[in-house]
């Protein structure tokens, strides 16, 4: 049996955006993206059938556009979280991070049980596909610096300010 994907794509007050929606739930957001590539998702989900849904994903983008302009928008989206064992604890601690909040790959790590993971931790925020929804901007060098975001780093900069992060943050 072949999975179905169904994608469409949104603006939000930090560009565009694509959404991508399995039977499970949201299977990706790529930010900075007015379309994807059926090869890309072919690429990116080798076993599934891709379709071009806008009307099927308009309550999804319309969640993941009010998230985008306020982050304290409610969002119960499923999530079809796909990934290793060490990424999916990842991605599960960056949702347990508030609204509000940062925390560092150092301390994220910590908490994983894993304090000398926090370059494990960085590449399972890169290889994160779900933008916002799973917050790894809300991840910070030791520093309070920013490093790189798959989405780009004045994004990562303009979320944190919409959660009222921009006086923590320190110049890299």
């Amino acid at each position: 049996m072949t999975t179905i994907l169904r994608y469409a794509s949104g603006q939000s007050p930090l560009g565009p955006f694509v959404a991508v929606l399995s039977e499970r739930g949201l299977a990706l957001v790529e930010l900075g993206a007015t379309t994807v590539a059926a090869s890309d998702l072919a690429a990116r989900f080798p076993e599934a059938e891709t379709v071009e849904d806008p009307v099927a994903l308009q309550d999804t983008i319309g969640t993941i556009a009010a998230r985008l302009e306020d982050p304290w928008a409610p969002c119960d989206l499923a999530l079809d979280l796909r990934g290793s064992e060490f990424e999916l604890a990842v991605w599960q601690a960056l949702r347990d991070v508030p609204t509000g909040t940062t925390t560092t790959y150092g301390e994220l790590a910590g908490r994983l049980g894993m304090p000398r993971a926090a370059r494990e931790v960085g590449e399972a925020c890169a290889a994160n596909r779900l933008a916002v929804i799973v917050p790894c901007h809300r991840v910070l060098k030791k520093d309070g610096s920013i490093s790189g975001y798959r989405w780009g780093v004045w994004r990562k900069r303009a979320l944190l300010e919409r959660e009222g992060m921009a006086g923590h943050l320190h110049p890299a």
